[in-house]
């Protein structure tokens, strides 16, 4: 039966089968169950509440990698000094996806300038001894050129060591200030003073953690709780717990070649999911991908019950 609405005919809303359904009791029912696979789940396979590495906990426990770090920093070699956008501006630093430059593209949105930001800005700013304010002022005084020399050869005298004291060298005021910057981060004052933004709040953990990632330690502590990018970190909890599950697909094509080994590992992927994500939308207009579920009829399974009751009704009228 259809009922006319202008020149097209409606059909007639009567002439479908219905059935009752109580939507309150399914999202009750749904509701319950869900909270109690939470509770037990969450009880189950809850991660660790590890406690947070901080400058203060790395300085204390491994002094000769946040030492050679801060050398780092301080001479412009570290991985946040060279990474380029949306730090700096180091030429050929930035990944990039075919000829397009995302890094690039943003620009410096977040300016860190690691010799600056991470060692002599606190230096400055924290009560000094006089040894390493005139060791500021050295460095200051000094050209670009010398101030390189110095810090190549103090972490080359570094890296000698092992972890011991360093051969005597000219290193210009570099161990000073060195120095000085280990006991602020041992006493906590190094954390506060990277955090600062001139605000009550201070949320921004930007720098510290930049700082943090340029050395050794962090990534051993990650590495031992299963956090590596080829230990499928990006979607683990610490202690090799299960974590956020639906970035499987992202996360796995880290695991395999070309990107495994690529240096635009991070472009490449968000171009690919990009991709995926693209074809996912527009399923509904590809031809054969859209007829898919037709063809699988998993629509009866899941309509079983409507379909085995009409398959009861036609046999009794027959």
């Amino acid at each position: 039966m259809t009922r006319r609405a202008g020149k097209r005919a409606v059909p007639d809303p009567a002439a479908f089968p219905t059935r009752p359904y109580d939507l309150v009791k399914e999202f009750t029912i749904a509701l319950v169950v869900v909270a109690l696979l939470t509770a037990g789940l969450a009880a189950v396979f809850s991660s660790p509440d590890v406690k947070p590495v901080t400058l203060a906990s790395w300085s204390r426990a491994d002094g000769a990698d946040f030492t050679a770090t801060a050398v780092s920093e301080l001479g412009g070699t570290s991985g946040t000094a060279q990474y380029g956008p949306p730090y700096n501006h180091t030429p050929g630093a930035a990944q990039k996806l075919g000829p397009v430059g995302l890094q690039s593209a943003a620009g410096v949105r977040v300016p860190v300038d690691t010799a600056n930001d991470f060692v002599l800005r606190p230096l400055r700013n924290a009560p000094e001894p006089p040894a390493v304010s005139a060791g500021l002022a050295a460095w200051t005084a000094a050209p670009a050129a010398r101030r390189q020399a110095w810090t190549s050869a103090y972490s080359d005298a570094l890296a000698k060591a092992g972890g011991g004291a360093p051969a005597k060298g000219d290193y210009g005021p570099v161990p000073v200030l060195i120095a000085r910057l280990l006991g602020l981060a041992r006493s906590g004052a190094l954390d506060g003073e990277l955090q600062a933004e001139g605000k009550f709040y201070q949320t921004d953990y930007t720098r510290p953690l930049l700082f943090l990632s340029d050395g050794s330690y962090l990534e051993s502590r990650a590495r031992a709780e299963h956090l590596g990018g080829d230990q499928w970190g990006m979607m683990n909890e610490t202690g090799n717990y299960p974590g956020q599950a639906w970035l499987w697909l992202y996360t796995f094509w880290y695991q395999i070649e070309p990107f495994k080994s690529s240096g635009n590992a991070d472009a490449l992927i968000w171009g690919l999911m990009a991709l995926l994500s693209l074809g996912l939308m527009l399923v509904p207009f590809i031809p054969g991908v859209r007829s898919v579920p037709r063809w699988t009829r998993v629509h009866r399974l899941i309509w079983r019950t409507y379909y085995r009751e009409q398959a009861v009704e036609r046999n009794s009228q027959e």
